[in-house]
């Protein structure tokens, strides 16, 4: 899963969604450095891709982008997912609904500011200004997201073959995200009821 499923995940819960954004950016012990709540969201977020990871759907959906992108082929079904869940009419009813989700998501967001690791700090920024989790909803917005990706990777110097793997088989990888949703969302709310609980 990626940025804005994260943030979707989150369920409203500002402490909730600090950690689950910057998860990946806190490494080991690190974690402890955070208040209770923004450790809920690391661990929630570490949760869901680990859910994610292992459901069927998604083994599915990885394989259409294994043979050009390896160990990466997971990373592009993130963004694709957001991709779909940015367009899932079932959850974002239009695109002002969408609209709205991300900038009371910034927002909260920018309650935690003094807690955000420096290279999230710094993609913050930019995520805000140009509203990537809005633009996840674009065919454009997710080959840009596709080159972030190249460039962060150390392996990786071309994400033409990405995009045309998402045009070719559009409808497959949406069906794959159709089987997957409603379980990640069931499993995200139980396990965060859990971890609210404890």
């Amino acid at each position: 899963m990626n940025f804005l499923a994260h943030a979707y995940l989150s369920f409203g819960e500002g402490a909730i969604l600090a950690g689950n954004m910057i998860s990946d950016f806190v490494k080991g012990k690190k974690k402890f450095d955070y208040s209770e709540g923004i450790q809920k969201g690391i661990a929630l977020h570490r949760m869901i891709d680990t859910f994610t990871d292992e459901h069927p759907a998604t083994a599915e959906a990885k394989a259409f982008f294994r043979k050009d992108y390896r160990l990466y082929a997971g990373a592009f079904v993130d963004v694709v997912y957001d991709h779909f869940l940015a367009n899932d009419r079932s959850i974002f009813t239009s695109e002002e609904a969408l609209y709205e989700f991300t900038q009371g998501t910034y927002a909260l967001l920018d309650n935690f500011k003094e807690s955000f690791p420096p290279v999230f700090s710094y993609m913050f920024g930019y995520m805000k200004k140009d509203n990537w989790l809005y633009n996840y909803k674009t065919k454009e917005g997710v080959r840009k997201s596709f080159g972030g990706l190249v460039r962060r990777a150390e392996f990786m110097d071309d994400a033409s073959m990405a995009a045309d793997i998402l045009d070719k088989n559009y409808t497959e990888l949406q069906n794959c995200y159709n089987r997957f949703f409603s379980d990640v969302h069931a499993f995200a709310k139980q396990t965060l009821m859990q971890l609210n609980a404890g």
